[in-house]
Order: structure tokens, then sequence, then C-alpha cells
């Protein structure tokens, strides 16, 4: 049965997408049977599969409001082992849409349901809020992936978002865990980007995740070209990032052993 992990931070531009896209990539690259949602209304993650959702019939939209089943709205991508449930612009309306429907918070949980068996790793796209949607894919989740930007402001918010996530084992998802905090955007030259990866650490000890990824203009370039930074230059720092990103979640999940100290 596939782990689902959520990226989730609703704080803007700390590389939420960029980690959704590039991690599925890599665990895709591992052999993982990997299903990517993307959630988030901007539908940035299918446009960084080269998907253009303009005059899709079939994304997460449908599965949400229309109750579709979510196995009619995957679509393959140019990578073996990697599915992708598209988002819409559609979905801006949904929370709106949604607000009456009785079990609002389990919508995405019983959609996934039919394809867990499918899957080695499901990943899911958040939007940067933390309304019905994002509600929608912790409740779904196993896990929560917390990118964080390497700057002055990087723990602000991130209180709310753990407030959110301690309100949603109460409620709707007991079992809900914090797969990690992952540091984005380092810069190894900034004496803030290290202060913020040793703040970061000890704050939340093993929780921080080890890899650290590194500002790298091959990552922002990708997605212009619908393509994961492993497809666009996977020997760019940005791709090796994220496949040491994978194998650490590998290693922590048990589907690769540690390594001997």
């Amino acid at each position: 049965m596939a782990k689902v992990i959520a990226v989730a931070n609703q704080k803007g531009g700390v590389g939420k997408t960029t980690t959704s896209v590039n991690l599925a990539a890599s665990l895709a690259a591992a052999e993982q049977r990997t299903l990517l949602i993307d959630i988030d209304p901007q539908a940035n993650a299918s446009h960084g599969y080269g998907v253009d959702t303009t005059d899709l019939q079939k994304t997460i939209y449908e599965v949400l409001v229309n109750g579709l089943p979510v196995k009619e709205a995957i679509v393959e991508t140019m990578m073996p082992f990697m599915h992708l449930v598209p988002s819409h612009i559609n979905l801006v309306g949904a929370e709106i849409e949604l607000v009456d429907i009785k079990g609002r918070e389990y919508l995405l949980q019983r959609a996934l349901a039919t394809v867990r068996d499918d899957y080695d790793f499901i990943v899911i796209d958040c939007p940067p809020s933390l309304g019905l949607l994002t509600l929608n894919s912790l409740t779904a989740a196993d896990s929560v992936l917390v990118p964080v930007q390497c700057e002055f402001y990087a723990l602000e918010g991130l209180g709310q978002l753990l407030n959110t996530i301690a309100i949603v084992r109460r409620s709707t998802n007991p079992k809900l865990d914090i797969e990690g905090v992952l540091l984005t955007m380092y810069d190894s030259r900034l004496r803030l980007s290290n202060q913020v990866v040793e703040e970061v650490r000890r704050h939340f000890e093993d929780k921080a995740m080890r890899t650290v990824i590194s500002r790298n203009v091959r990552l922002s370039e990708a997605p212009s070209h619908g393509k994961p930074a492993l497809l666009y230059e996977a020997t760019s720092i940005g791709a090796q990032n994220y496949l040491e990103l994978a194998s650490e979640i590998l290693t922590r999940n048990g589907v690769i052993p540690s390594e001997v100290e």
C-alpha cells in the first residue's frame, strides 16, 4: 500500500511545488511506483510535467466535486513509474462548492483509497494556504513534508502549520506524522543560510531532513520546459539534491537499508 506524503506550507515561495515535482520524479527514478496529486489551483505541478490543464475534463477538481473515480483522472508522464492527477483553475472555487458536503474533509482520502494498492508512494502538492484543499490533503496523508526556505523569516508561520497538523490529528487523521522539515534554496556562501540550517536542525532535531536543497538555476528553468530537473539536466545540483532526498525518504521508510555507521 502506498505511503501518502503531503508537501505543505501555507507560506508561498518556499519550493513546495518544486519539491513535489522533483521528489516524485526521483522516487520514480528509483523504480518506486509514484503518483503525484496536484491539488493546487495554480496547477504548477501539472505544468512541471508538461501537462496543459486548460482543456482537461478529468482532473482532481472532478474527483473532489463530482465524485469522478480518481483512476479516470490519472495521466501518464514521460517517466516510467510516474503518474499524475492534474489540477485545474476550477479548484479556486472548490472550497465554496464543497462547504455543504457532508464529510468534505475526507473526499481525497476516500478517492485515494481506490488506488493506494497500485502505488508505492503518493505525493500531494498542496496549495499555499490552510484551507479545505490542504485539510483534505492532510486528512488523506500518512505524513507531511514541510519545505522551509533558508531565509530570515524561515520559521515564520510554521507554528500555524504545526497547529493545523495537531488539529488534523485530533479531528480527522490521528496517524498523521511529520515526514520531515526540508530546507530549500540553500546558499552555502551566505552566513544566513547556514544559521537557518542550524536553527531548524536544533529546533526539529531528527525531523529535520539531512538533505538540503541548494539554490540552483536548473531547478528554476526546468518547469518552463515541462520537465522535472532530473529529465532537464540530471547532473545539475538541484536534480542530485532531490535524488538524495528520495534516497533519504526511502531509507526512513525502510524501503532501502540504512548505511551502517
